[in-house]
């Protein structure tokens, strides 16, 4: 349950805007009509492969209505053909998942079945969106909007005067693979559908959605299609091809016509029970509760600072950090677990959909701290696919698993919930979970991955990396990363190792804590890099660290940073703390980042969406270097990791191309949110927070007292700009503070985190006292 006390912040009258390289002393627009949501553009990241979605949705619900124009996950700002609007989007994943049932409103004679060739073409001219709603006009005359609650997408069409207005459901097509669906016209106002899909980046496993779409008044026709057969009158259609209905209303007198559609991945009773929540409630309600719970939502964090752009690209994340993970349980609890069988939720919600190699280093970290609740019922859920589904998940969708990516993500997601205190009652039954993950394989016969190297890993201290290996499962293989799974284990084993030792199970701790070190058997003297091992042990690939193979979604210059449970200790391998912030001025091109922010980000950083291998430099676009900004704050020169991240902050720009990379569930957004208030987890898995200048001159955030008894905490950083950005003194709560990082439990007891800033770099940070301390 959201708490419904919510604490109410004043604007200040007069600041002094804070926009990283955009001109100083511009005031801030207060949010229209009064409100965060009129804050927030929805298009933005909708080009140039940010693969985010503009259509309805409301927080962490079932159902994300939004248009598809033909791109392979939704929408692209770019093509101007909508092929129809449908119930399941993920925001910012690089494959196709989802796209279930697109609907499209039509007029004239039904000839085509294929959404390709039925759509519509629009104007970006006649489009409009914000928080849980999405207009668009049609150049066909047709005014289409689309709203949407927890588990039901509401449409609404205005349609010309016309005997043939026509809504076509198409079952058949979608964004994943269609293996089969089936499509039947109940009675006059209602049609159900069953869609089984798959083929979510290289996973084959199938899963099943059911929906019921209910119009609020009757169709004067209707007919059905298999394939490119259309045959008026019919109400059944199935097969593994192409089907849909088609139903026609007379709109010659009442020209608008409205239907809900409800969601379930249990069965056809789970989307009636779901429909039953919001049919009867007119469009304008329902958008208006979503409208609400947005308001609602956003309001947990008020800034002052900033002009209007700062702001729109600050709260446009912070909306795109609440879109996933998603409710999976029906309006009466029940969801299928990752056993295929239906259970029920009981004193929780069941969430799924978990892309948790990206989402473990920023987006679970933003929602611990301000939607704790729902954070706890989501560490239950994948507890629940474990005691289900026989083992954790890597990349999960619906109640499948789609083994993409590698590594072990699930571990500091799961400890972080642990020290979050979002476990509590479910200790033991996640460590037990963590401890089989971390030390055993998944059955051969089960769908899970896991730590796929583990054997080698445990054995040898490193997951070899081996080019070509026969996948044994769909989806990615640790063997074909070694480089960067072995990272990534022992990452995840210095987690655990803080966990064990906290529970009273020191030898599990020991063991773990001496695993986490294995980065160590990467490393090259000869090159000063981390480089992959083959089987034999032997170093692969070419030594230049630019050129490396074995890093997933990156090179040895960018997954050099990933050890986060020991940085003094890779700072040692590397010669020292000189010899580090040299690598890292490198690295981040700093000479030429000083000289020119933005154009060092844009030229330098970034050369593509998917540009990840045969670079040098940090990618601020991929999870592999959210944390590396920060490895100043260990290095003596924590200045520098505020010239780095604010350059950084710049490649968020308020239109469709101004997300950095695949917002990936919400991973690069919750990376803007936490880096612009100053608090960003470097060492994720465990409650360590590092600091670095705020970019709004004050920030407030409402607290759930239940885990911030304060309820609140306020952070300040008056007169912070482009020019003024150095950290000259921290206070926390009065009180003058030299660490460049903070607990969790500091932040429970603290009530404000006051920066003063200046022009020029200062001594604050600089002491090596002052650095987060490796985990032992």
């Amino acid at each position: 349950m959201r708490r419904t006390r919510r604490l109410r912040l004043a604007a200040a009258s007069t600041v002094v805007a804070a926009t990283l390289c955009l001109p100083p002393a511009v005031h801030a627009a207060e949010p229209r009509d009064g409100g965060l949501t009129g804050l927030v553009n929805p298009f933005i990241g909708t080009q140039d492969e940010g693969n985010t979605f503009p259509g309805a949705a409301v927080p962490f619900g079932m159902v994300q209505f939004s248009p598809d124009t033909g791109h392979n996950t939704g929408y692209d700002h770019t093509q101007n053909r909508i092929r129809g609007f449908s119930l399941v989007h993920l925001s910012g994943v690089g494959c196709a998942i989802g796209g279930d049932l697109p609907v499209l409103p039509t007029t004239g004679d039904v000839t085509e079945t294929d959404y390709a060739k039925y759509a519509a073409t629009f104007s970006h001219a006649n489009e409009q969106a914000s928080p849980g709603y999405y207009r668009v006009g049609l150049d066909s005359g047709i005014d289409a909007e689309l709203t949407a609650s927890r588990r039901t997408a509401v449409q609404r069409y205005a349609f010309p005067a016309t005997d043939k207005a026509n809504v076509l459901l198409n079952a058949g097509q979608a964004l994943h693979k269609n293996v089969s669906s089936k499509v039947e016209i109940l009675d006059d106002r209602t049609v159900r559908t069953e869609i089984t899909g798959s083929g979510f980046c290289r996973s084959t496993r199938p899963y099943t959605v059911y929906t019921v779409t209910r119009f609020n008044r009757p169709f004067t026709a209707h007919g059905t299609w298999y394939q490119d057969s259309i045959t008026p009158g019919a109400t059944k259609s199935a097969g593994p091809g192409r089907n849909g209905a088609y139903v026609t209303f007379d709109t010659t007198k009442d020209r608008t016509v409205e239907a809900t559609t409800a969601l379930s991945y249990v069965d056809a009773h789970g989307a009636d029970v779901n429909l039953a929540t919001t049919y009867g409630r007119s469009f304008n309600t329902v958008r208006e509760a979503a409208r609400r719970a947005w308001e609602d939502r956003l309001d947990d964090v008020r800034v002052q600072g900033g002009d209007a752009t700062l702001r729109t690209t600050f709260y446009s994340s912070l909306y795109r950090s609440f879109l996933a993970p998603n409710i999976g349980s029906d309006a009466d609890g029940r969801y299928t677990g990752w056993d295929q069988k239906v259970h029920r939720a009981q004193g929780f919600t069941y969430f799924q959909n978990w892309s948790l190699w990206d989402t473990y280093r920023t987006q679970s970290q933003l929602l611990s701290l301000l939607a704790p609740r729902e954070a706890r019922d989501m560490a239950i859920s994948l507890l629940k696919v474990d005691e289900q589904g026989g083992w954790l998940p890597k990349w999960g969708y619906g109640p499948v698993e789609t083994n993409i990516m590698s590594g072990d993500p699930v571990t500091p997601y799961l400890t972080h919930a642990y020290h979050q205190g979002l476990l509590k009652g479910y200790e033991e039954r996640a460590y037990r979970a963590l401890k089989k993950n971390a030390d055993g394989l998944p059955p051969a016969d089960t769908m899970y991955t896991g730590r796929e190297a583990n054997r080698e890993y445990i054995a040898h201290g490193f997951a070899p990396y081996i080019k070509g290996r026969p996948y044994t499962k769909p989806g990615d293989s640790d063997y074909h990363h070694g480089g960067s799974a072995t990272l990534e284990y022992a990452l995840a084993d210095a987690m655990l190792a803080q966990m064990a030792r906290d529970l009273g199970h020191p030898s599990d701790a020991t063991r773990y804590a001496a695993r986490s070190r294995n980065y160590r058997t990467l490393f090259d003297p000869s090159t000063g890099f981390f480089r992959a091992r083959d089987a034999s042990g032997a170093f692969a690939g070419p030594a230049d660290p630019a050129r490396s193979k074995g890093f997933h979604e990156g090179t040895a210059w960018q997954y050099q940073w990933l050890v986060p449970q020991d940085l003094p200790g890779m700072v040692g391998l590397i010669g020292g703390r000189q010899a580090a912030n040299d690598r890292l001025d490198a690295f981040f091109a700093y000479d030429e980042l000083l000289k020119n922010p933005e154009k060092t980000a844009r030229e330098v950083w970034v050369h593509g969406a998917y540009a990840y291998y045969d670079a040098a430099t940090y990618n601020p676009q991929n999870e592999p270097d959210l944390i590396a900004p920060y490895t100043y704050l260990s290095t003596g020169e924590p200045w520098k990791t505020t010239d780095v991240v604010h350059a950084a902050l710049t490649l968020f720009t308020n239109g469709p191309t101004g997300m950095t990379g695949n917002d990936d569930l919400g991973t690069m957004s919750a990376w803007n949110v936490l880096s612009s208030i100053g608090l960003f987890p470097v060492q994720p898995g465990y409650p360590t927070w590092g600091l670095t200048t705020p970019v709004f001159d004050r920030v407030d955030l409402v607290l759930d007292r239940a885990y911030y008894p304060r309820g609140k905490l306020t952070i300040t950083a008056p007169g912070t700009s482009q020019s003024d950005r150095y950290v000259q003194k921290v206070h926390i709560d009065g009180t003058a503070y030299e660490r460049t990082y903070v607990t969790t439990d500091a932040l429970r007891r603290l009530g404000t985190l006051e920066f003063t800033v200046g022009a020029r770099p200062s001594g604050w940070g600089t002491a090596p006292q002052a650095a987060p301390p490796p985990l032992k």
